[in-house]
């Protein structure tokens, strides 16, 4: 016969020592179902829990004061599963890793095998810590995986000058390209901030060629990510009174437009 303590802690292994230490029971020999797997939430930002483990301690590896205890306690406790409210169990459809252990102690990660659905998954958690009512759309083809993000806060989310969805989209484009051998294009958008932007730089891009061919000096737009450099780029590819180049390092690298030398013909 058999009764069961449960021990919480900020994630597995320290619930495992917690209960190691106070049942003096090396780790190894411990045997304990995970409840919970606890989560430090998105980005430390919310929804933090506690991991929790239910050790099956047996009667005969406890000492006989232990053995006295435990019997009253087990008056209380035959089915400890009937104590769990809802609250307490974990919820699989709000986790986008479900994990099991087995009874060697390993973590055996499940995740779903559609990249859309993990990008979405994903996207979907971290706009839920910084704005509410925010729902994704999801459009595909053989090029990119395209998100649209409607309601919510919008201004937030897009930050200064799309900052703050630059830095989500490529949260979401290394999860979805983590383990693909080619990479696959992600864009996330706002309700039409990419396009509005977009036009934007398309008249920059004009204005700037205007102002090299007038002066004859190289003008910067200053430093862009790869999104934003290629809208420039091929803006000016048919002008044929400037070039563009990308310089620098890393992904926010400047994009400068040169004025064309001329060749002039003799009369």
């Amino acid at each position: 016969m058999t009764a069961s303590l449960e021990f919480r802690a900020k994630n597995v292994s320290k619930a495992v020592e917690k209960a190691s230490e106070e049942l003096n029971i090396p780790p190894k020999e411990l045997k304990y179902e995970v409840l919970s797997y606890g989560s430090s939430g998105i980005f430390g930002l919310s929804g933090a829990k506690q991991a929790k483990i239910r050790v099956q301690l047996p009667e005969d590896s406890m000492p006989v004061a232990s053995q006295h205890e435990m019997s009253e306690f087990e008056s209380d406790s035959a089915d400890v599963t009937d104590k769990f409210e809802p609250s307490d169990k974990l919820n699989l459809e709000d986790d986008i890793a479900l994990a099991k252990e087995n009874q060697e102690g390993q973590q055996l990660y499940s995740f779903p095998e559609d990249p859309v659905e993990i990008g979405r998954l994903v996207l979907q958690r971290i706009i839920d810590a910084i704005t509410t009512g925010a729902k994704i759309s999801v459009e595909q083809d053989s090029e990119r995986i395209f998100f649209n993000i409607n309601g919510g806060n919008a201004g937030i989310l897009i930050g200064k000058r799309g900052q703050t969805l630059d830095a989500i989209q490529a949260i979401v484009e290394k999860v979805i390209n983590k383990n693909k051998e080619n990479r696959t294009r992600v864009l996330v958008d706002v309700e039409g901030y990419l396009e509005t932007r977009k036009e934007n730089l398309e008249r920059l891009a004009v204005q700037l060629a205007e102002k090299s061919k007038r002066t004859g000096k190289p003008m910067s737009c200053g430093q862009m990510n790869a999104y934003d450099r290629r809208i420039v780029h091929v803006a000016l590819k048919d002008n044929p009174d400037v070039q563009t180049r990308s310089r620098g390092e890393g992904p926010l690298r400047k994009l400068v437009i040169f004025p064309k030398k001329r060749s002039y013909s003799r009369r």
